[in-house]
C-alpha cells in the first residue's frame, strides 16, 4: 500500500523544528523532506499510513502552531507513483 504524505508549512524554522519532533512522536511517520522555502517559511513533510500523518500534522498544529504562523497543512491519503520525484 502507498503510504500518504503530510504537509506542515510554518514561518518560523525553530516551530518547523519542533513541528518535525512533535510528529515523529505523535505516530508513526518519518520525516520525508525539510524544506527552507524563504522568507521564514519552513516546510515539513512527512510519510505515513493515513491515520497516522493525519495524527501527526493534527499534534503539530496544535502544538507547534503557537510557536509561528501556521502557512499551510495537507494530507495526501494516496499519493500518484510520480510524486516520488518530487523528493529527489
Amino acid at each position: 500500500m502507498k503510504k500518504a504524505l503530510g504537509f506542515f508549512e510554518v514561518r518560523s524554522l525553530v516551530a518547523a523544528i519542533y513541528a518535525a519532533d512533535v510528529m515523529v512522536k505523535a505516530a508513526n511517520v518519518v520525516v520525508k523532506d525539510f524544506n527552507v522555502v524563504g522568507s521564514g517559511v519552513v516546510a515539513v513533510i512527512i510519510e505515513g499510513d493515513v491515520a497516522a500523518v493525519k495524527a501527526a500534522v493534527e499534534a503539530a498544529r496544535e502544538e507547534a502552531g503557537g510557536m509561528g504562523q501556521v502557512i499551510g497543512i495537507n494530507v495526501i491519503p494516496r499519493p500518484e507513483e510520480g510524486m516520488d520525484m518530487l523528493f529527489n
